[in-house]
């Protein structure tokens, strides 16, 4: 079913959404059904699904085309089948948004390479999983939408501040998988826009999500607010346009690019 709000841009598309559950995910998701998509919400957290869910039944109805598919992304087994069961129920996969990563409890501060290998197998590794399952899919059909998320993280290189005493080199565990996923953008466009499938990325700045509100401190959302043009904080929704833009036919033509989406902070070249 379409809103009216707006405008049905993803009628009768398919999109799987990973990390789903909640935030920016669950924003997505959301969207998507107003544009008119079908939608699997993919999450690790069962509880976290069955409440998307019960969000997404009481703003577009009980039977809104959407079903929860508990996915683990670092895990390729899981990741195949959250795509085989999106086929099974819904026909096809014409969209796939790669949304999900370890952030609600991340830890900036550990430095070890066990942490780094855990981080990078969910945050890089996992959207290759996914991006993996689905790309044959969208091949055969000759269409095909992958919109991948990194962060303004991957932009910011003097966070976290280390301090003056030097006690070992850092991981970057976060800011370096989500400039990973830029570089793994511009990889797979290359290779998979001969089939109609683009991968475009998006780089959302500080996103007052509950994960935000809970690892970041508030005098570091303040300091950061100051610090972009737009002088405001940036909600989910906020980014859900750019990912619906990302994944309709507008953009048929648009692949391997990176959308900071920050109110004027980063500022990339």
């Amino acid at each position: 079913m379409v809103d009216n709000a707006f405008g049905g841009r993803l009628e009768d598309k398919v999109a799987i959404i990973t990390g789903a559950g909640q935030g920016i995910g669950l924003a997505y998701a959301q969207r998507f059904l107003a544009e008119g998509a079908k939608v699997v919400v993919a999450d690790v957290n069962q509880d976290r699904g069955a409440a998307a869910m019960a969000a997404i039944a009481q703003r577009h109805g009980p039977d809104a085309d959407a079903m929860f598919v508990r996915t683990d992304i670092s895990d390729e087994a899981s990741a195949q089948a959250c795509v085989d069961t999106c086929i099974e129920r819904f026909g096809a996969v014409h969209i796939l948004v790669n949304n999900a990563a370890l952030y609600y409890d991340i830890d900036n501060f550990d430095p070890s390479y066990e942490y780094l290998q855990k981080v990078t197998a969910v945050n890089q590794h996992g959207a290759w999983l996914m991006a993996k399952a689905a790309a044959h899919p969208m091949a055969a059909q000759h269409h095909g939408r992958i919109i991948n998320q990194s962060s303004g993280a991957a932009y910011a290189y003097s966070f976290p501040a280390f301090g003056d005493e030097f006690t070992g080199l850092g991981n970057f565990s976060y800011s370096i998988t989500k400039w990973g996923v830029v570089g793994l953008t511009k990889f797979m466009a290359a290779q998979l826009g001969r089939w109609g499938i683009t991968v475009n990325c998006i780089a959302p700045g500080i996103t007052m999500t509950e994960a935000t509100k809970k690892i970041v401190p508030d005098f570091f959302i303040a300091e950061m607010t100051a610090g972009t043009a737009m002088k405001s904080t940036l909600e989910p929704e906020d980014l859900a346009g750019a990912c619906v833009f990302f994944a309709s036919d507008e953009a048929r033509f648009c692949t391997g690019q990176t959308l900071v989406i920050d109110g004027g902070l980063a500022m990339p070249a």
